[in-house]
């Protein structure tokens, strides 16, 4: 009995490669050739008004930077749809990761996401900024006081406002006031109590932080955990992560030695002291350290996006919670799982040879230019010309082109492929530079 197929979508220009690769998957399929030149063109709209399934399919993919929700398509059709890869030649990784991707989405790494200064902002701003660190994934929204202000008058009616949003709260002050304030007003967490203020744990409702003033000093920390197990309380423990040349080797040591001291207690890390403190991209910051904490058992960090550098800390940290933990389940480096974390560069710079792209030419009988960028050339062809230059000015100026619009749309491919290669990212004409977690879409013309 011969199995179902899966029918894959495409444009003229890239059939014949789609055909060489699927014939390699050794894969049940069928191929349907939509009559456009440049697959990431299409729309799942534009799809569904064209696209008649033929027989013996069960499934559908549709070539990655098509815009769209692929709902749409699963109505039109009845079929399950999937968004493949963005280059063709993707395809045997995309189906490899395929399965393992399906699992990704549990993680044991709560985040709490602070807001700095909260005392500085409206209402309004803060329930926005709050909500937003929401959608970004966040567990905790962190409420971070500064220390020259009261927020013991306007904190209790905008806790309240957060609340009734149905998120969880903590609030980030050493203040006995502000924590008293707080959590009467609902909060969920305290960062942080020390032994100074240990006391205040008797009559509290939320969960409380512990911390000592030297985060050396773990026999003081010992004997806060004992106190709060006698009074029946949950509590979760922080050592403090210092950041590079303040003692950071150290205080991870520090945080291996607390879990080796409490096998069973709930520890948070602050990560926002490294990757606020080091001038580099977090991405890969925050993925090492979700990697220690996943190792060692730390159940919560605490993360924030003050510094220009940090924009986006929330998605990456929960992000690298979803890998970690899916590594750690499958007993693997966290490699080939998701490569979101990946920002400024890619994984490889897939682009069809020359030889291929003088066979796409030889399709080719109009005048719009076709445009293409490898390792160490830039390559634009029509039914009349092919070029290929590593300047980007020198090959525009070998094009011939007097239209104004047209020339700006050529110009912005060609930049765009000019930082492509610089940076050995894969360009697709039509379609974004791949920026991982940091992606955005590209406006196209018809959305002004």
């Amino acid at each position: 009995m011969r199995l179902a197929d899966t029918l894959f979508l495409t444009g003229r220009l890239a059939e014949p490669a789609l055909r060489a690769v699927l014939s390699d998957l050794g894969i049940a399929h069928q191929v349907a050739v939509m009559n456009i030149s440049v697959a990431a063109l299409m729309t799942t709209r534009w799809i569904a008004r064209r696209l008649k399934v033929p027989p013996g399919v069960d499934s559908i993919v549709i070539p990655g930077l098509c815009e769209g929700d692929v709902d749409t398509l699963q109505q039109a059709t009845g079929l399950p749809v999937r968004k493949g890869p963005a280059d063709v030649r993707a395809l045997p990784e995309w189906y490899g990761r395929e399965a393992v991707r399906a699992q990704l989405g549990p993680r044991d790494v709560r985040v709490f996401a602070e807001i700095n200064d909260v005392q500085s902002l409206s209402r309004d701003q803060l329930i926005d900024r709050a909500q937003a660190y929401r959608e970004d994934g966040a567990d905790v929204v962190d409420l971070g006081l500064s220390l020259d202000r009261s927020w013991l008058q306007d904190g209790p009616p905008t806790i309240a406002a957060l609340r009734e949003r149905g998120l969880s709260l903590s609030i980030d002050t050493l203040d006995p006031e502000h924590i008293r304030m707080a959590d009467a007003a609902g909060v969920d967490y305290v960062l942080s109590l020390t032994p100074a203020t240990i006391d205040l744990a008797e009559d509290m409702r939320a969960t409380p932080v512990l911390i000592t003033e030297d985060p050396d000093d773990l026999a003081r920390l010992d004997g806060m955990a004992t106190r709060l197990e006698q009074l029946r309380r949950p509590y979760l423990l922080d050592s403090i992560l210092a950041p590079i040349n303040s003692g950071f080797a150290a205080s991870l040591a520090r945080y291996v030695e607390v879990r080796h001291r409490h096998p069973q207690a709930e520890i948070l890390m602050g990560i926002g002291n490294l990757t606020e403190l080091t001038e580099a991209d977090t991405p890969g910051v925050t993925a090492l350290l979700i990697g220690f904490c996943q190792e060692v058992g730390i159940g919560a960090v605490l993360t924030t996006e003050v510094i220009g550098w940090a924009r986006g800390a929330v998605r990456e940290t929960v992000l690298a919670a979803q890998i970690m933990h899916l590594a750690q389940r499958q007993a693997r480096p966290p490699k080939h799982i998701d490569a979101g974390l990946i920002t400024s560069r890619d994984e490889s710079m897939r682009a069809p040879s020359e030889r291929e792209l003088r066979e796409m030419q030889s399709q080719v009988s109009d005048p719009n230019y076709r445009l293409f960028a490898d390792a160490e050339w830039l390559y634009a062809f029509n039914g009349e010309r092919f070029v290929r230059e590593a300047n980007m000015y020198a090959l525009f100026d070998q094009l011939d082109v007097d239209d104004a619009s047209h020339a700006f749309y050529l110009g912005k491919e060609l930049m765009k492929a000019t930082i492509a290669r610089g940076l050995r990212k894969a360009y697709r004409q039509e379609g974004p530079l791949d920026w991982g977690v940091l992606s955005f879409p590209e406006p196209r013309r018809e959305d002004i």
